[in-house]
């Protein structure tokens, strides 16, 4: 087994090879020597200096998403918008499992287990493959991309996942959707090549300022609205961190500590608790659900395959 922090290197392991397609063309990918040839276009993908599979686009390529109008909001009264609670019936055990930041309690409970072991699970955008020894451990054959990071397993766009139809059981996509330029399009990319049934777990951003380059932070409505276009069941759109925390550590003071924000933060914080808890009693609908998502600094999402 790879270390989580290596690139993918050749001969690629039978499980993966039998799920890679040419992101231009579908075609089937077959190793030739140091690279990977597609057997209807001909495209040949090189490895990078680091040795990773790059399955990024040669040339640019059309993508048309179709929408549909008029729809109204169905289907938003069966999403749970209340901040993530834990699964009181886990389905995998990570007690003794040092997990990323990005990975509470509550949405570790929330993983499912592999249906069958090494079945394959795709960590898109997935950075250093951090999340690699979470995924395997739920049982999974962990499948990284990412577009540029040169820790990365393999190297492909989001918007033209080098992956045939139905290729994962589970996906999961933590603090990537605000820094993918057509979010329509990888979402629909995202629904193609899980299966029927399987799981989409991911977070993105809201209140959390500009940074690295961020094209659209979503809030509540917008995560609906996006997941429910690509054709997925939403099942959670979850508040996440508040935004005046996101606002304070990540634009006003950054590089400060943890603790030192808290304390200059905390005036206002208290401020704004106050004043809800008044409008509360004052106003109807100025609940607390209402609070979270108006001033979460980003979202948690839960969503499934639908045929």
């Amino acid at each position: 087994m790879q270390s989580p922090d290596r690139p993918q290197t050749f001969p690629l392991p039978a499980d993966l090879l039998a799920i890679l397609a040419c992101p231009a063309c579908a075609g089937s990918l077959g190793e030739n020597g140091e690279a990977l040839r597609c057997a209807q276009c001909g495209v040949e993908y090189q490895t990078t200096k680091s040795g990773q599979p790059d399955l990024r686009l040669r040339a640019e390529k059309q993508a048309t998403i179709t929408f549909t109008l008029g729809e109204g909001f169905g289907g938003t009264e069966s999403v749970d918008w209340q901040p993530l609670r834990a699964n009181p019936h886990p389905a995998v055990d990570f007690s003794a499992l040092t997990v990323p930041n990005h990975f509470t309690p509550e949405l570790l409970s929330h993983f499912p287990k592999a249906p069958t072991p090494g079945a394959p699970m795709l960590d898109l955008g997935c950075g250093t493959g951090l999340h690699r020894a979470v995924c395997e451990r739920a049982g999974f054959f962990y499948v990284g991309l990412d577009y540029d990071n040169p820790q990365a397993p393999l190297l492909g766009d989001a918007h033209a996942l080098p992956f045939r139809d139905g290729s994962f059981d589970f996906i999961i996509s933590i603090a990537v959707l605000e820094h993918i330029r057509h979010p329509a399009v990888m979402l629909r990319e995202a629904h193609r090549v899980l299966r029927p049934g399987g799981m989409l777990i991911g977070s993105v951003s809201f209140q959390e300022p500009f940074h690295e380059i961020s094209y659209q932070h979503h809030s509540h409505m917008g995560v609906w609205s996006a997941l429910r276009q690509a054709g997925f069941e939403v099942l959670h759109v979850a508040p996440g961190w508040d935004g005046l925390t996101a606002q304070a550590r990540m634009a006003l003071l950054p590089g400060w500590p943890a603790a030192a924000v808290r304390v200059a933060t905390a005036p206002l914080w208290l401020l704004h608790r106050a004043w809800w808890w008044l409008l509360g009693k004052l106003r109807p609908g100025w609940e607390e659900l209402r609070r979270r998502q108006i001033a979460a600094g980003a979202f948690t999402f839960i969503a499934r395959h639908r045929s």
